[in-house]
């Protein structure tokens, strides 16, 4: 049987606030790089409950998402090294943007993330070559465009959290 392409599915945070965007800066392969506060949907969880999630993780504030920017593709290939096999990852990213809430002390940076950093729109497009993607800089474009969808587009099934382990054999 062949196996069936899917992408990996991502949400991420774009946060403004008096001009300026919520960037983290993480350890990966490539070294440092710059990105959304961004991440894998988990398992069981709605694509607005992953983005708050996320965000949370990443930089330690409440995040509400009021509305959904747009849903993104993009391929990452990596080369193969000593220490990792070749990669070729193609993304489905759902950004929104949203409402930031207060710092949430007693937490810590998800693993990976260095610190969190406030630029803006100019010194997002200087620092493109620390991009983790070219996601980055086009969701923040799009925000500032005035792109923005209602978060009645996403409708997410109550029996996504009622997950229920499938019997061999057996069909979802």
């Amino acid at each position: 049987m062949k196996n069936r392409w899917k992408p990996s599915a991502t949400v991420a945070a774009i946060i403004e606030h008096q001009g300026k965007f919520l960037l983290v800066e993480e350890h990966t392969p490539e070294g440092l790089r710059l990105n959304n506060p961004a991440g894998h949907l988990d398992e069981g969880e709605s694509l607005v409950d992953g983005c708050a999630r996320e965000a949370l993780e990443e930089t330690m504030h409440l995040f509400t998402p009021t509305h959904l920017l747009g849903v993104y593709m993009s391929r990452f290939q990596r080369q193969a090294s000593t220490e990792q096999a070749a990669e070729d990852i193609t993304y489905l990213r759902f950004a929104f943007c949203g409402s930031l809430g207060a710092l949430q002390t007693g937490r810590s940076l998800d693993t990976g993330i260095v610190r969190t950093l406030w630029l803006s729109p100019d010194e997002v497009r200087a620092s493109a070559a620390r991009h983790r993607n070219p996601l980055v800089l086009q969701c923040m474009e799009d925000y500032l465009r005035g792109q923005r969808y209602p978060m009645s587009l996403i409708h997410t099934d109550a029996n996504v959290m009622n997950l229920q382990p499938v019997a061999p054999g057996g069909t979802p």
